[in-house]
């Protein structure tokens, strides 16, 4: 079993081709770059013309931009895995991995790494980039809920885009990834919290962003559970996808 866990050499491998991918690499930076800018713009326009301009929720405002950050960091996780379906490119992939487990595990621990690293700074960035124009409405780094919010965000980016890769792994395709997960994140969860709030609670997006909220919601998720929630939905993305990639041709 061993020799199927992730090695230094394949991850790095797997680096080198993120890293070579202007759009892959552009969406892991737009998650940064869209989630603190639009955030700090925001709180700029309207933070401070009275309370609760950016929601009822303070500390889920201080991360309103959220709502497009996770779309840039559904579009690293499918961008990802996507390439490889391209020009023959998992064949090539299996030829200097012929461990399919070896490789799908080094995949998924790279993209969740800098998923998690680059959610991080984001969440740290989009409370203070976002604070700092709501005068006398700003939450202080320190208040209750806030660090857990912070590092919550990085957590809920990373569970999105590993949630992506793995659907990609899954459908073969980003472009169908970021067609059904996008809609689904703006529009769909949102419907379904409408016409049945008790199972919207449960959609990836509304339960993992619960990490993010105030403890008293008045709703079955709390912060931890939600986003526990939220990695069940992406866990069972990863393993759909390493059933996909074992068990169907290159």
């Amino acid at each position: 079993m061993s020799t199927a866990l992730p090695t230094l050499p394949v991850m790095h491998s797997e680096w080198i081709k993120i890293r070579s991918l202007r759009g892959t690499l552009g969406a892991l930076i737009a998650v940064l770059v869209t989630t603190a800018g639009i955030q700090a713009f925001t709180a700029w326009a309207i933070g401070t013309a009275e309370e609760g301009s950016m929601g009822d929720d303070p500390l889920f405002a201080a991360y309103y931009a959220i709502n497009f950050g996770q779309v840039a960091a559904i579009a690293f996780g499918a961008n990802a895995f996507s390439a490889e379906f391209h020009n023959s490119g998992l064949r090539t992939t299996f030829t200097a991995v012929p461990n399919r487990t070896r490789f799908y595990l080094s995949k998924i621990a790279v993209v969740g790494g800098l998923a998690l690293v680059v959610g991080q700074v984001t969440g740290l960035l989009t409370f203070l980039a976002g604070q700092a124009f709501m005068g006398r409405y700003a939450l202080e780094l320190g208040a209750p809920g806030t660090v857990r919010s912070v590092i919550g965000c990085g957590l809920y980016l990373a569970v999105i885009a590993l949630f992506a890769a793995g659907l990609t792994a899954i459908l073969r395709s980003g472009v169908a990834v970021v067609s059904i997960l996008v809609p689904f994140v703006l529009l769909v969860s949102f419907v379904i919290s409408g016409v049945a709030a008790g199972a919207g609670q449960f959609t990836p997006d509304k339960a993992g962003q619960m990490v993010m909220r105030s403890e008293d919601t008045g709703g079955v998720l709390g912060p931890w559970t939600g986003i526990g929630v939220a990695a069940l939905w992406a866990a069972a993305a990863v393993f759909g996808g390493w059933l996909a990639i074992r068990r169907r041709d290159a």
